[in-house]
């Protein structure tokens, strides 16, 4: 017998008659978010640990300024406020996260969350007055196709920082480190290449995109990552908080780094 439609004609916060666990994905994705949150903000301030050997943690990478040997231009220069902070971190985690910020899977994803806006299809919402992205803050959600050029060139560096965690001391070698970076390197690629504001640059403008076969051969690309977006926001979220927690454990003397080759 099939299940009985479920209607809503408005309520309360949280009024709802559905009977399944709707609450479920919005908590555990709350508890994610929430978790990578407080550990890339706490990283991030920590300004060490964050390279051991060839490898680099991604949150500080690309280094333009520092006290390891990844750093582009030197040290940290003197034109940088001495009443603030100082972590390689601040200089570049603003890109991928605002890039996260505004991606339209996460949107959806924290709105239902941290907004309830609304918790959950056909669950009552704690306002009844809906505003749109047309208004700061929420406007500036429209410039999610700028920080998505800016993640290439991030993402470009974490590629050179794999090809470099190949070489040990002059030689060419493979250790867990160098598996861990190259995974989330394709993680990464899965995720931003297959980013909706991407597909629409590949295709979206054409009328008869069948007219254009590179472009057509990319949009079809792009859109099958596209259908696993998801799949790869989390991922990727997972294995750049990963690979962050691995070069510091390594650095710190917790983890041995396992020597493949």
């Amino acid at each position: 017998m099939a299940a009985p439609d479920v209607v809503w004609k408005g309520g309360k916060f949280g009024q709802t008659s559905r009977r399944d666990a709707w609450w479920l994905s919005p908590t555990l994705v709350f508890l994610g978010f929430t978790a990578f949150i407080v550990y890339s903000t706490w990283a991030a301030f920590q300004n060490k640990y964050y390279t051991f050997g060839p490898y680099i943690s991604p949150f500080y990478s690309p280094e333009l300024f520092g006290s390891s040997s990844h750093a582009i231009f030197g040290p940290k220069p003197s034109w940088y406020p001495s009443f603030l902070p100082f972590s390689p971190a601040f200089l570049i985690l603003w890109i991928p996260g605002l890039f996260r910020l505004t991606c339209y899977y996460y949107r959806g994803a924290y709105y239902k969350s941290f907004w309830a806006d609304p918790p959950s299809c056909a669950v009552g919402e704690p306002r009844k007055k809906y505003l749109g992205e047309r208004s700061f803050p929420l406007i500036l959600q429209n410039f999610h196709r700028n920080f998505l050029r800016l993640s290439y060139i991030v993402w470009a560096f974490l590629v050179w920082d794999v090809i470099v965690a190949f070489n040990f001391d002059g030689h060419f070698g493979i250790g867990v480190g160098t598996l861990v970076l190259l995974a989330n390197v394709v993680l990464l690629a899965g995720y931003i290449f297959g980013c909706h504001a991407f597909r629409h640059l590949a295709g979206g403008g054409l009328d008869t995109i069948s007219d254009h076969p590179v472009r057509h051969k990319l949009y079809e690309c792009v859109s099958c990552l596209n259908r696993g977006h998801m799949r790869w926001a989390w991922a990727s979220l997972f294995s750049v908080g990963f690979s962050d927690i691995y070069v510091r454990l390594c650095a710190i003397g917790i983890w041995h780094d396992w020597r493949i080759l």
